[in-house]
């Protein structure tokens, strides 16, 4: 048994301008691709066979083996992530999500440029994110493959991976640019209410 590489929700050329085919190709089917193969390269010598990802990440964690949580880690991040992007459709949060964005932000422009800081600002590697702690929405960024599922009470919303590999192929240095332009034109909405429940860590998880 072993971890897949969860297929793209939508085709490589639909998100068009915002993220291409060839980053796609490169930071999906490659990126990603090679963090699932050395977890499961480590699954049966780390005696881990049969645990879900989740369980992985935080027996990992636990154990203070930094190649496993990393590795483990950015297959839930990136699980994750392509889950949080969508079609070009012009879509913007309504119903609950949009007025506790109206609540703790002051609207959805107003979130998405702090979000947007969140990201330019987190130094290295990383990714940033909108999560519900305590009932309130909050906006962090942890380094490297570090995640909100080793994390109680940090109940994933959305995220934007600002590690170099999501965005040099087609904004080159321009973490400003890719940020903005994935934020405010390719997030899927719908997912990021669905993850109100406080269910989104499961939304990524898979078992083996």
């Amino acid at each position: 048994m072993a971890f897949a590489l969860p297929d793209l929700p939508y085709s490589k050329d639909a998100l068009g301008e915002f993220m291409s085919a060839e980053t796609l190709d490169y930071h999906h089917g490659k990126h990603h691709k090679a963090y699932v193969d050395k977890v499961n390269g480590w699954i049966d010598e780390k005696g881990l066979a049969g645990a879900s990802l989740t369980e992985v990440i935080k027996r990992a964690k636990d154990a203070g083996d930094k190649g496993l949580f990393n590795n483990a880690a950015q297959v839930w991040n990136h699980s994750f992530f392509w889950q949080c992007l969508a079609p070009p459709q012009g879509q913007k949060p309504t119903g609950r999500l949009a007025e506790m964005i109206e609540s703790a932000f002051g609207g959805t422009d107003a979130m998405l440029q702090k979000l947007q800081a969140e990201a330019v600002g987190h130094f290295a590697s990383g990714w940033a994110w909108l999560v519900l702690d305590g009932g309130a929405l909050k906006i962090t960024s942890l380094h490297d493959a570090d995640t909100p599922v080793v994390y109680d009470g940090m109940k994933p919303l959305l995220t934007l991976d600002v590690w170099e590999h999501a965005y040099y192929v087609d904004y080159r240095n321009a973490r400003p640019k890719f940020a903005e332009a994935v934020l405010g034109n390719i997030v899927n909405w719908d997912f990021v209410a669905q993850n109100l429940d406080g269910e989104g860590v499961s939304r990524a998880d898979q078992e083996q």
